[in-house]
């Protein structure tokens, strides 16, 4: 007996999953618990094991497809269980065999495919981008993922438009001999999806959604890169590596206690600030996989060697594919460095719906007038990228102030930390 294997439930919000690699084919034998495929949700790819032993039978969501909670995935029979069993699911496809149809005008079946808009598979922006352009979609060739139709075929269909309406496949055949832009072998056509169209997607959200504005202080790092010298001793004995971060965390909490405003979000749908009392940083990891933000929870009751031991945890965690959902989720403030790599300051965006982002950057030798005389001391950028529909520019200036003198003056993190 056939069984239908929906995607399950996700986690709290997730209603959709993207999948990125099946470890099976039709006709392999499963076992239970043996990964099946990996979906890719908000933030993080998870690994979905079959519900049970069986042969696969039919995989109902090519790598790329966006599929809904609840929707099958794929087709699992006892072992020599014919497949064609579940030949009813086949209703879907159906339409498209009359395809070749338009040959023979007077059959009365023609028609059909004109009303199978639903059958159509394209996001509401791509119908909506249609309608608007006055396009039949159902006349459109989709080149997505199981033959989905993406606004660039929409767009592309535009064109020959002029021509009548029996005739697109000529229309589309007159440009084909135009002039490619490149040279043919020139390009490298590579998927805009999984965790890179995440990130996309966000950045774009975070842009578009919240006015950002930037503000950028030089900070004098020379104190506390001597105390990270006085405890590489101890931190090697503990099995940790304490870079710059764990000191600037402890002072991003510390001034967060005296600019509660930049530790929050925005709730929009209910109009609401939502301000937090506990202090969960993420930090911008960069993999192999593209950009995440692992997350260090209860940040404010740690010390510099729990934050730098966390830190560590959790980096390896993203690079090497074992983080969890729940460490990528739950950040009120996050902080980007890209010092390592290089890099004077940039303009970070805002991890939405946060409300600010720490930039960290690289920290150097430069000459600095000290009571007249110049020495030369470890400085470094630091800048901090806010909502402003929420954050006025002279918090920006007082929460900097405040990190400049908490970094060049250690001590202050024992007397206001």
């Amino acid at each position: 007996m056939s069984f239908e294997f929906k995607l399950p439930d996700l986690g709290e919000g997730v209603a959709e999953g993207e999948i990125v690699e099946w470890k099976v084919q039709v006709g392999d034998q499963v076992e239970e618990d043996q990964p099946l495929v990996e979906v890719m949700t908000d933030k993080a790819t998870v690994e979905i094991p079959s519900p049970s032993s069986g042969v696969v039978e039919k995989i109902l969501a090519e790598p790329g497809a966006v599929v809904p909670v609840g929707e099958v995935l794929v087709v699992i029979g006892g072992e020599g269980a014919p497949t064609p069993a579940p030949a009813p699911r086949e209703e879907s496809p159906a339409p498209a065999a009359p395809e070749p149809a338009p040959a023979a005008p007077a059959v009365p079946v023609a028609p059909a495919p004109a009303k199978a808009d639903d059958k159509v598979l394209a996001t509401p922006a791509t119908r909506k981008l249609a309608r608007d352009l006055g396009i039949d979609i159902n006349q459109v060739t989709g080149t997505g993922p199981r033959g989905r139709v993406t606004k660039d075929d929409v767009r592309l269909f535009q064109a020959p438009t002029t021509a009548t309406p029996t005739a697109p496949a000529a229309a589309a055949a007159q440009t084909s001999p135009a002039a490619p832009l490149v040279e043919a072998g020139a390009v490298e056509r590579i998927p805009y999806r999984g965790i890179r169209k995440k990130i996309g997607d966000q950045m774009v959200k975070s842009a578009f959604s919240a006015p950002h504005f930037t503000l950028v202080e030089e900070v004098d790092m020379t104190a506390i890169n001597e105390l990270r010298k006085g405890v590489k001793e101890e931190s090697a004995q503990r099995g940790v590596k304490v870079t710059f971060l764990p000191f600037i965390m402890k002072a991003l909490i510390a001034a967060l206690k005296q600019h509660p405003t930049l530790n929050g979000r925005l709730d929009e749908e209910n109009g609401e600030i939502l301000q937090f009392s506990d202090v969960h940083i993420g930090f911008a990891l960069d993999t192999d996989r593209g950009l995440m933000v692992p997350v260090i929870r209860n940040a404010h009751r740690r010390n510099v060697f729990e934050l730098a031991s966390e830190l560590q945890r959790l980096s390896g965690a993203g690079r090497d594919g074992s983080i969890t959902r729940e460490e990528l989720n739950g950040s009120t403030i996050t902080i980007t460095s890209a010092g390592s790599i290089g890099g004077l300051f940039a303009t970070p965006i805002i991890n939405y719906p946060e409300l600010a982002i720490l930039g960290v950057y690289r920290i150097e030798d430069r000459p600095v007038v000290i009571d007249g005389e110049i020495r030369v001391r470890k400085m470094m950028y630091l800048s901090i990228t806010l909502d402003h529909r929420i954050i006025d520019g002279a918090e920006a200036a007082r929460f900097m102030n405040t990190m400049k003198r908490l970094l060049g003056d250690p001590t202050r993190l024992l007397l206001e930390g």
